[in-house]
């Protein structure tokens, strides 16, 4: 009997995560999908296949802007948030200290608060500072979204970690600073690599801070949200997103194995992904 239950509520458990992909993603195939139509309305039965739609994507100048917009702001919160990142994955996982939960706990908010809140929040203080909006201010909004993901990806890297390694490092006359470059940094390197990836992953596809924050440079999303009011921009709109969704999932995809092999050198399976 109780294997009997057991056989049932995996059967469950099963149809439910089936389901639950299903519901998540088949919006998702239609992207690519209408990307190739002829027509320029997404509607089936499709009318003919063609690449028009990608080849038309080179020649737009506003679409090239907004990409190097999306790749300068991408590659510089992926590094301030990998940085931080490694800083405060350190502390929590190597000190004790008064208040470290509460620190850690407030480091994570970003990720539960409702992102207009936090959107709000931030164009309120960059207007109070006197701050004009700019990629720098999305730059600094995409930070504060990103460390979260930089710190559990680095936090899995660092815990685990044979102290041993560091004490056998300070013996022989190294330095705290130097036994950090020269031994932990080279154990953590795929988790820090990780880290990277997510967190350019992250800001690249992000819209809500970028549009609360940016000026007149628009990234690639808030350039997408702009093309969306013209219907006959529709068919380059679904090719370039059909496009952001690819590198998206390959950046993922080699951010996860780098992460499992941080776990695996750490002997240490948790993390963003786990």
């Amino acid at each position: 009997m109780t294997a009997m239950r057991r056989f049932l509520a995996n059967g469950w458990l099963s149809a439910y995560a089936f389901l639950y992909v299903v519901f998540l993603y088949l919006p998702v195939i239609f992207l690519p999908i209408f990307s190739v139509n002829t027509a320029a309305t997404p509607k089936f039965p499709l009318s003919g296949f063609t690449l028009k739609w990608y080849e038309d994507l080179p020649r737009t100048p506003a679409l090239l802007d907004a990409a190097w917009n999306s790749l300068v702001v991408g590659v510089s919160a992926a590094i301030l948030s990998t940085v931080l990142g490694i800083l405060a994955a350190r502390s929590i996982t190597r000190y004790r200290y008064p208040g470290r939960r509460a620190i850690n706990g407030l480091i994570m908010a970003p990720l539960v608060l409702p992102e207009i809140i936090v959107a709000i929040s931030l164009l309120l203080v960059i207007l109070q500072l006197g701050l004009s909006l700019s990629l720098f201010t999305v730059v600094l909004g995409h930070v504060l979204v990103c460390i979260p993901y930089s710190m559990t990806v680095l936090t899995a890297g660092f815990e685990g970690f044979d102290r041993s390694l560091e004490e056998a490092s300070a013996d022989l006359g190294e330095s705290a600073f130097g036994t950090f470059r020269r031994v932990t940094l080279p154990m953590v390197a795929p988790a820090i690599i990780s880290s990277l990836l997510v967190c350019f992953t992250i800001s690249l596809d992000e819209f809500l801070i970028a549009f609360f924050l940016t000026g007149t440079e628009a990234t690639l999303p808030i350039y997408i949200w702009g093309q969306l009011r013209f219907a006959s921009k529709l068919p380059g709109v679904l090719a370039l997103g059909t496009l952001l969704l690819a590198a998206s999932f390959l950046l993922m995809t080699i951010a996860e194995i780098l992460r499992r092999r941080a776990a695996k050198r750490t002997q240490n399976e948790g993390g963003l992904y786990a």
